[in-house]
C-alpha cells in the first residue's frame, strides 16, 4: 500500500513537472521539482515522455577542421590541449609506438601520417584517390573516442630541437639568434598551417631545418623554405648563407622500411 501511494505521488510530480515545462513556471520551482524526482530515482524522460539523452551526447566533442596549404593534409582542432609543449611527428605507423591515438588514426584506411601540435592534430592522407569526405567521419570518431577515454595522448617526449654541431662562442650566439627567430617569428606561423619547423643545426653558414606535419610533401614547402624562412633569417642574421631541408637518419630508415613493407603487400 505504501509503495502504491509513493508511485501515485511520483506520478503526480511528473505530471506537474510536465505542466510547468509547458506553461513556463519559474525556473527555481522547476529545479526543485527536478531535484525531488532525482532523489527518488525517477527516470524523468520516462515520466514526461521525453527522449532519453544518449550517453554519446555527454562525451560529445566539437571538433573543427582547417584546410592547410597542403591539399593532402587537414588540421583537426579538438578544442582542448593536445601537447603541453613541443610537437610530435609520426610519418608512418612504425613511429607511433608511443601514442595510442596515433596508432588508432593509422588504422583508418587512407591515413599516411599524423602530427601533433599544441592544440591540433594534423592528418595527412595517402594520395588524391582518398577523399576527405570518406575518411573525416572516421577520424572524428577516433579522436572523440580517445579523448573520452581519458588516456594520455603519448607516453613519449615531444620532439625538441636538436643541438647544433660543435662551434666557437660566436657560432653559439648565431645559433641562439636563429632559434629565437624560429620560435618567435617562424614556427607559430608554420604551426597555424598544421606543421612545424625543427632546427637541426648550423654549419658553414647553412641552417639545417626539418619540416614536419603538413609541410612534409607540401607543394609550397620549397617556396616557404627559401622565400620565407631563408629570406627572414638572412635579413636579421648576415652570417646565414643558406637554409637547407634535412631528414633525420632514423626517419629515412623508418621511411624506407615502411615503403618496402608497403611494396611487398601490394605485390601479394
Amino acid at each position: 500500500m505504501a509503495a502504491s501511494r509513493c508511485w501515485v505521488l511520483l506520478r503526480q510530480i511528473g505530471l506537474r513537472l510536465r505542466t510547468e515545462l509547458q506553461t513556463g513556471l519559474q525556473s527555481k520551482e522547476k529545479r526543485q521539482c527536478f531535484s525531488l524526482c532525482a532523489k527518488r530515482s525517477i527516470a524523468i524522460p520516462a515520466l514526461l515522455n521525453l527522449p532519453r539523452v544518449n550517453q554519446l551526447s555527454v562525451r560529445h566533442m566539437f571538433i573543427q577542421t582547417q584546410d592547410t596549404p597542403n591539399p593532402s593534409s587537414v588540421k583537426f582542432l579538438p578544442g582542448r590541449l593536445v601537447l603541453e609543449k613541443g610537437t610530435l611527428d609520426f610519418p608512418n605507423p612504425s613511429t607511433a609506438e608511443c601514442s595510442a591515438l596515433a596508432r588508432a588514426l593509422f588504422q583508418v584506411e587512407g591515413v599516411k601520417s599524423v602530427f601533433y601540435g599544441p592544440d591540433f592534430i594534423t592528418v595527412t592522407k595517402t594520395d588524391e584517390e582518398v577523399a576527405w569526405n570518406d575518411i573525416k567521419p572516421k577520424i572524428f570518431a577516433v579522436i572523440t573516442e580517445f579523448f573520452a577515454s581519458g588516456n594520455p595522448i603519448t607516453t613519449g617526449e615531444p620532439q625538441t630541437e636538436s643541438h647544433h654541431s660543435g662551434g666557437d662562442e660566436e657560432d653559439d650566439e648565431i645559433v641562439a639568434m636563429i632559434k629565437e627567430l624560429l620560435d618567435t617569428r617562424i614556427r607559430p606561423t608554420v604551426q597555424e598551417d598544421g606543421g612545424d619547423v625543427i632546427f637541426k643545426g648550423f654549419e658553414d653558414g647553412v641552417v639545417k631545418l626539418k619540416l614536419v606535419g603538413s609541410c612534409t610533401g607540401c607543394p609550397s614547402s620549397t617556396v616557404t623554405l627559401k622565400n620565407g624562412i631563408q629570406n627572414m633569417l638572412q635579413f636579421y642574421i648576415p652570417e646565414v648563407d643558406e637554409v637547407e631541408q634535412v631528414q633525420d637518419e632514423v626517419d629515412e630508415i623508418n621511411l624506407q622500411a615502411y615503403l618496402d613493407l608497403e611494396k611487398k603487400l601490394k605485390d601479394q
